[in-house]
């Protein structure tokens, strides 16, 4: 059977006209950045730049990537339509290289297969400063079958446990289960459980 690369399903999906995910930022990262300072953000799996875009506006300096060229280019095109340009790299996340330290990394529906979340969080987690800010956004397990959008696989979904684990050694972690209205493009639209946490590293 022949399956195709991740990135090649990506740019498939990234392909067309409309922002598969919308132009606006997701709400909780929105409200959360609202309550720091800016300063350095990671957006890993940042997909077509909804999320940089609006960083930047609001005077982030943002460090994005992705594995779908098909989403840096939208993302270029977002930011050159609010008249914003970003750094942004177009690589696989076992392989990125950030460039420096962030005082925030912020996980924006980065799901990934069940054999890799620990391999590839772990290495994101690192590129934190210490006494930095975590924010996580995912589909929980209970979502599958919503038709909200996500996996539907439950290794790739999430629990609180298992995001407690994530970010295991951190100092401060808040990590709790919420049902919410999403809406967020042609992808993301209905009721959905989702997993959100907040903490220091």
């Amino acid at each position: 059977m022949i399956t195709m690369d991740p990135a090649e399903i990506w740019n498939e999906r990234y392909s067309k006209r409309a922002y598969a995910y919308g132009k606006s930022p997701n709400k909780f990262l929105a409200e959360e950045l609202a309550k720091l300072d800016p300063a350095g953000l990671l957006l890993p799996g940042e997909g077509e730049g909804r999320n940089a875009v609006y960083a930047m506006e609001h005077g982030w300096n943002v460090i994005a990537f992705d594995q779908s060229e098909r989403a840096r280019e939208k993302a270029i095109a977002l930011g050159e339509e609010r008249g914003i340009y970003m750094e942004y790299a177009v690589a696989d996340a076992r392989e990125f290289l950030c460039p420096v330290m962030v005082d925030v990394l912020a996980y924006c529906y980065f799901h990934l297969p069940g054999n890799l979340i620990d391999e590839i969080y772990g290495r994101m987690n690192r590129y934190l400063t210490k006494k930095g800010t975590v924010l996580f956004e995912g589909f929980s397990v209970k979502n599958i079958g919503m038709g909200s959008g996500g996996p539907q696989t439950p290794s790739m979904c999430f629990t609180e446990e298992s995001v407690r684990d994530l970010f295991s050694e951190f100092s401060q972690v808040e990590v709790w289960e919420e049902k919410i209205d999403l809406h967020e493009g042609l992808y993301h639209d209905g009721e959905a459980w989702v997993i959100r946490a907040r903490g220091t590293k």
